[in-house]
């Protein structure tokens, strides 16, 4: 098991290769994918970030079948379903790093700038709106809103810790779609 401050390594030196790979660079092979099914998962982070079809956190981190547990939500917030999961990644599967990969350019970010949208993107754009005041910047409001589900991720992992105290470490990131890199906040 990799340590956080290890895991993060990796993120951050997956990352460089993404910026000048021309193929995907995670390991996807028949091989890996037989022996995932025979031995299980066993990532070294999870992500719980957009479902921006452009934010692919296995390639963004050039990693490949069973490195990363990904969690997908338009404009990344959190509500009970994701803590369920990051408790099942942290409990079940033995990761120890959390990262909130917000990016540029979201379109849920945008939605709760401009307008109040009807019908269940509401509750997606509420919890946006909470986060990120009447911030006007794209760039500002996407930190704002990756730093508060940072935030609700470590009130509801202490609330479920036996001993009051998180066995993991959170931290936010922003992918910036123009050019590939991601900044950790």
């Amino acid at each position: 098991m990799l340590s956080t401050n290890e895991a993060l390594y990796r993120l951050i030196e997956g990352n460089q290769r993404y910026l000048s790979a021309e193929t995907p660079c995670g390991d996807i092979s028949p091989a890996i994918r037989k022996a995932t099914c025979e031995n299980g998962q066993y990532p070294y982070a999870v992500i719980v970030t957009c479902s921006d079809s452009r934010v692919i956190p296995e390639s963004i981190f050039s990693a490949g079948i069973g490195e990363l547990f990904v969690i997908r939500v338009a404009g990344n917030v959190i509500d009970v379903h994701q803590l369920g999961s990051i408790e099942y990644a942290l409990g079940h599967l033995g990761c120890r790093l959390v990262v909130v990969l917000g990016h540029t350019h979201c379109g849920a970010v945008g939605a709760a700038m401009q307008n109040n949208p009807e019908g269940y993107i509401g509750f997606i754009t509420d919890e946006i709106k909470a986060a990120i005041g009447n911030e006007t910047d794209d760039t500002r409001a996407c930190c704002l809103n990756v730093i508060h589900s940072v935030q609700q991720i470590k009130k509801g992992m202490k609330a479920q810790s036996r001993n009051g105290a998180m066995d993991c470490e959170v931290v936010g990131a922003v992918y910036h779609i123009e050019d590939g890199r991601v900044e950790f906040l």
